[in-house]
């Protein structure tokens, strides 16, 4: 007799339940995801500050190495991605693991700017490694554990996605704590932590991963790029996810400009990002479960993308309350930006093995970050001229980008959200 049949209700699967039924190796990755942000934001929010007082090197100089550092880890995603494609995930995690190891080392000893720029360097690439082959995993694997227990791809998804968070809400904290002892000591404790993923990868990462193409079964990089090249309705998704990105981003760009606007000062800004993290931990798994059987994918990212829009809208809307609350706007912004990431993230991860071969799964996905951070990149200084000038104009002009991006979101061929769609 069913819990249904006898009036007795089920309790929704928690985390703990969740993970217990994802296997091993989706466990692994989804603990390398939570490791992999503790480690890189115990260090990266303080380079800056670093580089400035402690190494002596010119503002200019300092966004140039910043600059480099996101383009190394971002732009080159997609050869992360076409590396996993021909050589499998293992091998690519374990060399960014290496990598990150090497280079966070360097940075704790490095003193001059061109250690400096190689250390950073090397830091990005290792990410451009190790994150398209984590994430390429977890979406295959998601999809394996979908098809054999009919539990949503989502659900796995949102599991990744949630240790990310979590990883990027500890970090800092741990960060401020390891700097008391100076910022050499915060980069070995980073070392510390990937030479830990590393370990673990080579314990328990199979060489041969479950659902992963043989090596036969491997295309060649260029018959892949062309693939991609003419693939309409993915480029429409990373349009689409373009705009999120873009968006998304102006909680760094946007939205310290805002808070000092309505407090004259940007103290309650770690407060407000770090609300933004918790928002992300709590509201993942739930409103991805409620939204799974209600939504198609195009819907659920259309609608995340509405958020986005209306969180913009909402500040030059709420700024006649300012006297009751200088920061309910930036609050209301945040929330928004918060949700529809919630809404965004996991679903088109969800939708994207969908969309193409198993075999290119890698290259597709290192591909969408790759093309989200190049129009990041030369979206931001039109973005950044238009917050020079002020007014309420630019949160309408923002307002519009993911609009845009919600009109490119290509017709889904699923039927929810949360469902497998082929």
């Amino acid at each position: 007799m069913t819990p249904r049949a006898t009036g007795l209700r089920t309790r929704p699967p928690g985390v703990v339940d969740d993970l217990r039924a994802v296997g091993p190796v989706s466990r692994l990755l989804i603990g390398s995801q939570l490791a992999f942000n503790v480690g890189f934001f115990a260090v990266l929010p303080y380079l800056a500050a670093h580089l400035t007082d402690a190494i002596g090197l010119a503002g200019w100089l300092v966004g140039l190495v910043l600059g480099l550092r996101t383009f190394s880890q971002q732009g080159m995603f997609v050869v992360g991605g076409a590396l996993t494609d021909r050589f499998g995930a293992r091998p690519v995690v374990l060399a960014g693991c290496v990598l990150r190891v090497a280079g966070f080392a360097w940075l704790a000893f490095a003193r001059d700017t061109a250690s400096v720029i190689a250390s950073v360097l090397l830091i990005g690439f290792a990410a451009a490694l190790f994150s398209p082959a984590v994430e390429t995993e977890t979406a295959r694997q998601a999809v394996r554990h979908e098809q054999a227990t009919g539990t949503p791809r989502t659900r796995v998804l949102g599991l990744f996605s949630v240790a990310g968070q979590a990883g990027t809400l500890i970090g800092p904290p741990l960060g401020t704590l390891l700097l008391f002892t100076g910022f050499p000591t915060a980069c070995l404790v980073g070392a510390g932590v990937f030479t830990l993923v590393l370990a673990a990868h080579l314990r328990w990462m199979p060489r041969r991963v479950p659902g992963a193409p043989e090596h036969g079964d491997r295309p060649r990089v260029r018959e892949g790029v062309r693939a991609l090249l003419g693939h309409r309705r993915f480029l429409l998704l990373c349009l689409a996810y373009s705009g999120y990105l873009l968006a998304y981003n102006q909680l760094y760009l946007a939205l310290p400009q805002e808070v000092e606007r309505a407090t004259g000062t940007q103290t309650a800004l770690g407060w407000l990002l770090a609300w933004a993290s918790l928002l992300y931990i709590v509201a993942q798994l739930p409103l991805l479960r409620w939204v799974g059987d209600r939504l198609t994918r195009r819907a659920a990212v259309r609608w995340g993308l509405a958020l986005l829009a209306a969180g913009f809208a909402a500040v030059p809307a709420l700024a006649p309350l300012a006297s009751l609350g200088g920061l309910l706007p930036s609050a209301v912004l945040v929330t928004a930006l918060t949700l529809g990431q919630v809404l965004i993230v996991p679903t088109v991860r969800a939708w994207v093995p969908d969309l193409v071969d198993g075999a290119r799964l890698g290259l597709f996905t290192g591909a969408m970050s790759s093309l989200s951070g190049l129009v990041v990149l030369l979206g931001s200084v039109p973005v950044g001229a238009l917050l020079d000038l002020g007014g309420p104009a630019v949160w309408i002009v923002l307002a519009a980008v993911p609009l845009l991006g919600a009109a490119c979101v290509p017709q889904s061929v699923s039927a929810r959200a949360s469902s497998a769609a082929r």
